[in-house]
This record gives C-alpha cells, structure tokens and sequence, in this order.
C-alpha cells in the first residue's frame, strides 16, 4: 500500500472540541421579554436564556434540586423570572447576573403546572397539580391568597390588565374558567362555554373584553362586566394559542376594519387571523410539507413588535407581528442526529439531518439556522457535492431531493426523484464532477441518478419548482437492507455495504459486479474509497474497521478498539489516518502504517451516526443519538508547537540552572528550581547546598529569603523526598530549617499544610526508627571494640630460621 510522502510527515494526534450544538428548548412554553432580544425556554432541568441576535445561550439556569423545571414566567418589567421544578420549589432569579435571589417552598402538595405575573409586577400567581390556585407577593415574600376549588390540574392562570381591579383568572380540568377576587378572596364567576381545555387567555387593552381558545376548536369572546359570552367563533382546529392584535389597521394580514382581530395557533401549524366581530379568517399563512408542523406555543411581544411560535418538532419561530414575516428560526431539540455534513466552498455552513422530515442548516460564524421542508418522512442520509453549493438528502419517504444553497446562504430544493419501494437509507454524490448521484435502499437496490443539465445551468430560475429526477440503472445488489454507497474518486467504481455482512465493488455507470469483500462477522454500516490509494475501509457491527485492497479484493489490516459496532469511517491526513464513530459514544484516530490508535475522543453520549471531515483536513464534525452536533478542530500543529516551546524553554532553563549552581547562587537556582516546578531539580539544588562545607548556615540563609508561596512549594515536595531513604535527609535538613524559624502560626496558615503533615509523620517516625536502630548496633560495635582483651600472639619464626635450624 502506497504512503504518500506528504501525508507521513503531517500525521494528527489530537482534535479538541471547537463548539457545540445542544438542545435547549424541549418543548412547553417560550418567551419573549419586552425588547425582543431575549428569548426564554424551557429545556428538561433548565431554563435558557438565548440572544435572538445571535441564537447563541447567555445563560441557563438550573435549580439547586436539579429536578425538572415545570413552569416558569418572567414579570412584565423584564426583571424578575420565577421558575418552579418538579420538587415542589420556587426560586426567583436575578437573570443576567445567573445568580438564585429567593428559594421558597411552592406549599403546594403536587407540582405546580402554571404561574403568571400581575402588570405590576409585584404579584405572582401559582395553579399546581393540586387543584389549587396561591398567590404570592415577591416583594415581601410571602403569600397572600390561596384560592381551592378547580377540580383537577389548574393548567391555567392570568392576571386582568387592570391592577385596580384585582382580578384572577384560572381554569382546570372542568373546562370552566374561574374568575376571582383578590380583594374579596372569593371566586366571582364561573365561565363555561367551552368543552375541552382552555388552552390560552387574552384581555384588550380596555380590560372589558376577554378572549379564551380551546381545544374544542372554537375561540370565544368575554364581557367581563356581565360575564357573559358575546360571540363564539368556531375556528376548525384544536388551538394552543390565541392572541389578541393591536387594534391598528394592518393591510399584510387583513385587518382593514377597526374593532378586535385575533390571531390563532394550533395544529393545523398554520397562523391565521380572525376578525371577531364577524367570526370570519381574514388571514391564513401559506402551509409548509411535512408533518411536525403542529404550534403548540405562541406569544407576543407588544413593545418590540415580534411574534414567538413554537411548532411540534421544538422548532421556534420568530415573526414580525405586523406582516407575519419570518424573521429568524431556531433548532430547539433535534432528537437523534441521524447526518451531518459541511456544506459551502469554504466549509461556511453545516447541515444536520435528525429524526425529522425536516433539514436544518446552521451557519457557523453567526448561528443563524434554517429550517427545511419538503421530505414527508425522517431524512435518513446526506451527501454534499463537489463544489460545496449543491447537496442530496434520502428519507424513509422513499425520495431523494437535491437542494442548492447560494451565496447569501438562502437553500431551496432544485430536484425531487422517487423510485426505491422502501426506505432510502443511503446517498453518495459524484465526486469529479457534478454529474450523478447513487442512493442504495432497504428495497436491495442501488440507483444512479443522473443531474439534469438544466439543474446545472445557472440561468435556472429559482422559483421554478423542483426538477424531477429519474434513475439511470437500478441494480439489486445485495440480499438484505444497503446501508451504504460509496462512489470512487475517479467516479468510475461504486462500493456497497450491506446488512448481509458483505461489501461488493461494481464499475459504474453500468452496475457491473466486480468483487465482493467478504471478511466482517456482522452487518456493515460503512463504506469508504481512500483519496490516495486503491483501497477500500469498512466500518462493521463486529466492532471492527477493515481495510481492502481493491485489486484481489483481500483484507490488508483490521482495526479493532470500539466495544460497540462502528457506524461510520472516514479517511483524513492525505488517506494516511482514519477516523472511526461508533455506538458507544466515541470517535477515533487510527494510524494506518502502524494499526494504532492515536486518540479516542469522548464527547457523546449515544450512537455516533453521522462524521464528515472538512475540504481543507483541519475540522471534523460528528452527530449523534444524544442530540449533540460537535465540531471538532485538528490541534495537532498548535500542540506540536507548544510543546516544541515548552521544551525549548525548559533548555534554556536548565542551562541557567546549571550556571546559577556553578556560580553558587543558590538562592536565584532555588528559586528557578521551584517555578519549574519539577521536585527533582529542587532536590538536585538542595544536595549541590548541602555539599558547601558551610551547608547548614547556606541553607538556612537561603531558605529564609523564599517568598512564602515557594516555601510552600518546598514543603509540599518534601512529602515526595520524604518517602525515600536516600533522599529523607535532605527533606529533614528542610523541614529542621521551617520549623526551626516559622512561628507555628504561619505555618499552619500555609496551603496544604495538614495534609503535608499527616504525609511526612509516618515515614518520619520510620527514618527516625531505622536511625535509632543503627545507632544502637553502631553503640554495640564500639563498646565491644572497647571491651575485647585481645591475648597476645607468639611470633612465628621466619622461612629462614626454620632453614637454618634444619641445616644444623
């Protein structure tokens, strides 16, 4: 296998996560302040706070109980926001600070579902579980109205304009709405006309006229001085939300007449306009494909002049009240992430395929998204081409589409094809040039579609509708689901993976079956051509990565380390590396000359479906079943470099180390010992004092002219010396000069010090043992030496006297 030159020298060691996209509005309510430039929603444990202008999250706040938030409101001032959680508390917040003012138990004996402020901005009202209805007064803190009655969960409560009237509304499981009296803490009326939930409430600005909606599909319009029903407007469709329009003329949307218009939001995912004194819709916004469409919110923002509407699939949009234009769109929760891609020349966009009919592409610098229809089934499979403008999508409605973004960022969908007879779980673009894109299906089959030149032409109008696509070949490939196709650099080869554990090559445009790749103990999950060589890699459910050579179709290596099956692969540093995704949350860097794995990144939580890498090699982007989308940035250069520094540094540290030492200033070399932080080279310093032949007087000077924070750091690597019987001395020679001259306030004041202490007690108390020991055996030695009375010893006669006495 051929390794490029170019690519060997640039291998990646590391990515670090470079921004995230998360959930943060799980569906509920969502508001607007005042201004228009913060929007408030609900996500699970927390309430964020998001900038419209920038989509970015300022805040998100979360209870100390860490339980589920289940309602929430922010008063009229845009100072005050209450939330309550599922452990029965309220907590009153200082917003923008973040910062929790006021923790108070709610007194209510289940969960409280709804709550509102009064105008003022002082009263807070509380419908619970429970059936009951609290009031609470935030600025003195307490309560002041507890109103029973309503059977079943008060879902409902709202304050009447007028705070001279003293009026609280709320309604419950019965359908009714109850009116009551702050100041006789009696329930007044009992308004029944509906005969199903009473979704919302509103007041005109004169406070005599309430309108209510329901999910009985009728909108009713209230006297409040006879507390009689005026005029019951049947508006065909289960409504969340009615709100009352500002009783100005407004031509956009139909209201030419003076007198009360409402607006309505329900399942039919459509706004309209009514005019209430006839009962007639005078405006109906045009309807966009797809299910999910069904509002299940809506609020205005009066002062600002905006409308918030929040659709079944935790999209929110927002409009330009007067004309009901769409202003900007947020991606609240996008379930499980089934794709990801890059998408413009530059990179500058991505697109995110969750389990929604729905697209929704992200522009990367400003956040801004926009949010796709046209799919009537979840989008399965992406794939971008080329030149980064045109880009597919495949869905379980068994359709592919071809959208085109242009340069102000604006997509539309250029081209429709269908044809497979069930799901089409995956897409690959033509990778020379724009010319034709393979899709591969739970039918078996493989289909190659060709471009239509006039998708190509520029001179295609806009808005001249989707070009219908139609299937150049159709082959069965395989005998179960295809979950993956893979087109050849060259666009000459096509690679299938299937459930049937098998990967096959096919020579394009014909379908012919060249090989099959034969090897994987389970299903394949992903194909890939390398870049660089005739190679093909396979990401199976065996936990596997194989690598194949496309000439006699045999395994060249296996990569395993995943624990779960490996969803998706792909190639990077010039076909040289692969990164792998896998079920159990993770994403690694393998090194193909040497089968290792350089890095695992743990970021998910769940199946990593989607990985694509970025046209330049310094990004990847991954998506997962835990709703996160992460890119991810290649800090490998940055990370060589700074490490490159850092040793650098430590040389020319060292060398001044070594010349301080020879110079004996000890003091700047203890010094710089200690800002390396490195206990070795302190002790080295501390053994080259302690060989002066006045050691203990150099010491003890040295020592007392530290700053504090460096005697702290001495006394902390004195544990580390301490625990070793050849280095304990100088440790001891320390810990003597410290304890000798700091008075033991201070030194009980330094950082750390009691854990120092209880560390440096018993190997102490052992050096101090072992001392003792050797001491009383080197006493014994010298009093035996004392006390031996050695006899005296005759002298041998020499060699020659012995000779001489033999020869006489």
């Amino acid at each position: 296998m051929a390794e490029t030159a170019a690519g060997v020298g640039r291998f990646k060691a590391n990515y670090v996560v470079e921004r995230k996209i998360e959930p943060f509005y799980k569906g509920g309510k969502a508001q607007l302040d005042q201004t228009g430039q913060h929007l408030f929603c609900v996500c699970g444990t927390r309430v964020n706070i998001l900038e419209v202008a920038s989509g970015a999250v300022l805040q998100s706040l979360e209870q100390e109980d860490q339980e589920d938030i289940t309602a929430f409101d922010l008063s009229p001032d845009d100072e005050v926001l209450v939330t309550a959680s599922r452990a029965l508390l309220l907590a009153q917040w200082a917003w923008r600070e973040g910062s929790v003012t006021r923790l108070w138990k709610a007194i209510h004996t289940a969960p409280v579902a709804t709550m509102a402020f009064d105008p003022t901005s002082t009263l807070l009202a509380t419908g619970g579980c429970d059936g009951a209805v609290r009031v609470w007064d935030i600025v003195r803190h307490y309560g002041t109205h507890h109103f029973r009655g309503s059977p079943g969960v008060v879902h409902l409560v709202a304050f009447h304009p007028d705070p001279t009237r003293l009026l609280l509304f709320s309604s419950a499981a019965d359908a009714a709405i109850r009116v009551w009296s702050l100041q006789d803490r009696s329930c007044l009326a009992v308004l029944t006309a509906h005969y199903s939930a009473v979704t919302s409430l509103a007041f005109s600005a004169d406070g005599h006229t309430m309108l209510s909606s329901g999910r009985d599909k009728i909108c009713i319009i209230w006297d409040l001085q006879s507390h009689q029903a005026t005029r019951t407007v049947p508006v065909f469709e289960s409504v969340e939300t009615a709100v009352l329009l500002p009783e100005e003329p407004a031509s956009e949307l139909g209201v030419k007449s003076p007198g009360l218009h409402f607006l309505t939001a329900g399942d039919q995912g459509i706004l309209r306009v009514w005019e209430a004194a006839s009962g007639q819709c005078v405006y109906t916004q045009a309807r966009p494909p797809g299910p999910g469409r069904e509002l299940t919110h809506c609020t205005l923002a009066r002062t600002a002049g905006l409308l918030l509407s929040a659709t079944a699939d935790h999209n929110l949009l927002l409009y330009e009240a007067r004309s009901l234009r769409l202003q900007k769109q947020f991606a609240g929760y996008s379930e499980e992430v089934l794709d990801v891609r890059f998408l413009g020349p530059e990179d500058s966009h991505i697109i995110v395929a969750s389990n929604s009919p729905c697209l929704k592409v992200f522009e990367l610098q400003t956040s801004a998204c926009q949010i796709l229809h046209g799919h009537t089934d979840i989008v399965l499979a992406l794939d971008v081409f080329r030149k980064g403008w045109l880009f597919a999508s495949c869905a379980k409605d068994q359709s592919v589409r071809i959208w085109r973004m242009n340069k102000a960022g604006q997509v539309v969908c250029v081209a429709q094809g269908s044809g497979h007879t069930h799901s089409v779980g995956t897409i690959c673009c033509s990778r020379l040039k724009e010319s034709f894109l393979v899709t591969g299906s739970q039918d078996c089959t493989v289909k190659l579609w060709p471009l239509p030149r006039a998708l190509l032409s520029k001179n295609t109008a806009p808005d001249s509708g989707p070009v219908l696509l139609q299937a150049q070949t159709t082959q069965r490939c395989h005998d179960k689901d295809i979950n993956s196709v893979a087109v050849a650099p060259n666009d000459k080869l096509l690679a299938t993976g299937s459930q049937d554990r098998t990967a096959k090559l096919w020579a394009l445009p014909q379908c012919q079956l060249l090989g099959v790749f034969s090897g994987h103990r389970r299903g394949l999950w992903c194909v890939q051509f390398s870049p660089m060589d005739q190679v093909l890699a396979t990401a199976s459910a065996d936990g596997t990565v194989k690598l194949w050579a496309l000439q006699d179709f045999s395994c060249l290596k296996t990569f395993e380390g995943h624990d779960a099956s490996v969803l998706k692969v792909a190639f990077v540093s010039r076909g040289t590396q692969l990164l792998s995704s896998g079920s159990d949350g993770l994403v690694k860097l393998w090194t193909i000359k040497n089968n290792e794995c350089v890095r695992t990144l743990d970021a998910h939580d769940d199946k990593v479906w989607g990985l694509h890498c970025s046209r330049l090699d310094d990004r990847a982007l991954t998506g997962a079943s835990d709703s996160r989308v992460i890119l991810w940035k290649d800090v490998t250069e940055a990370e060589q470099a700074e490490e490159q520094a850092r040793q650098e540094e430590q040389v020319v540290r060292q060398q001044e180390l070594d010349n301080l030492l020879h110079e004996k200033r000890y003091l700047r070399a203890l010094g710089l010992a200690i800002s390396l932080d490195r206990p070795h080279t302190v002790l080295t310093v501390i053994q080259a004092i302690r060989r002066d032949p006045e050691a203990s007087e150099k010491l003890e000077a040295t020592m007392l002219r530290l700053r504090r924070d460096q005697k702290e750091a001495l006394l902390r690597f004195c544990v580390t010396w301490n625990t070793n019987s050849r280095h304990c001395h100088e440790a001891q020679a320390v810990l003597g000069v410290l304890l000798r001259h700091e008075a033991p306030e201070e030194l009980l004041a330094y950082e750390g010090v009691r854990a120092a202490l209880e560390a440096l007690l018993p190997y102490t108390e052992r050096h101090f043992q072992r001392l003792s020991r050797t001491l009383q055996a080197a006493t014994f030695l010298d009093f035996l030496w004392h006390n031996m009375k050695l006899p005296v010893l005759a002298t041998a006669p020499t060699p020659w006297e012995t000779h001489k006495g033999t020869l006489s």
